[in-house]
């Protein structure tokens, strides 16, 4: 077995760690090799993996990946070299090694700013956008689930964008397929053998039943019992457990 494990509603719910969450996470580990996989783009892998370690998981930014980081490494792939980010400096650290720039660049990259949005970071984003740039998002999830309620997130940003300057982003995160598969590939397992375990229906379970994964749903963080119900046949989850520390005992 191994096993893809989102953070934000899976691992950490309105702030706080899930109820027997670690301990359900060493379990794991102990059948199979385990990544943490999230769309989260506010921050670096080195900052997630700080903020997993304060919540009493054990984690390195090596057994994680993330949205930001996927984006960049594809972007290397492609030996794209100017980029201009709508990003926080936290997520910036991922793209250390690119040349930085607010005009010219090859790609655009857009995360989730939080509060740090404005007009004139968006704008100058479109003015690259609409003199032909590429517009790269790490992720297009509509809203997260914040310690006072549903947020906005890289989504909103993204449809404007691809709105105002009559292009298509091309998407990085879940539910992509290709993240699913930079995450088989860290552990070095085939999608017959590894789980992914998430609190959204499409994003984590149905992109990863999409990719040949099991796929359980934790009813924390943002779990919608009719999203649930409406999803597909072929990307509806094996397994629906209350919490991730139910999980281990729920595994055939």
């Amino acid at each position: 077995m191994a096993f893809l494990v989102d953070i934000d509603g899976t691992l950490i719910d309105a702030g706080r760690p899930v109820d027997g969450a670690p301990a359900a996470v060493e379990e794991l580990r102990r059948r199979g090799p385990l990544c943490f996989v999230t769309n989260t783009s506010r921050r670096s892998r080195a900052d997630v993996a700080a903020s997993l370690r304060a919540a009493g998981f054990v984690a390195a930014p090596e057994d994680i990946l993330s949205a930001g980081h996927a984006a960049a490494a594809r972007l290397r792939e492609r030996g794209v070299r100017r980029v201009q980010l709508l990003l926080t400096d936290s997520a910036a650290e991922d793209y250390a090694d690119f040349d930085v720039v607010t005009e010219s660049p090859e790609a655009v990259v857009v995360g989730d700013l939080g509060a740090e949005i404005d007009f004139p970071r968006i704008n100058a984003a479109f003015r690259s956008l609409h003199a032909g740039a590429a517009l790269v998002a790490t992720q297009k999830n509509r809203f997260w689930k914040a310690a006072d309620g549903p947020t906005l997130d890289a989504g909103a940003w993204v449809a404007a964008l691809e709105y105002a300057a009559g292009v298509t982003a091309e998407v990085v995160g879940k539910p992509e397929a290709g993240f699913f598969r930079a995450a088989l590939g860290m552990l070095g397992a085939v999608p017959e053998a590894a789980w992914m375990v998430g609190d959204d229906v499409h994003s984590d379970v149905g992109g990863a039943r999409a990719c040949g994964l099991r796929g359980v749903l934790v009813r924390t963080g943002k779990f919608d019992a009719a999203e649930l119900a409406r999803a597909e046949p072929g990307r509806a989850p094996d397994l629906v457990v209350d919490s991730i520390a139910e999980l281990p005992a729920a595994l055939p």
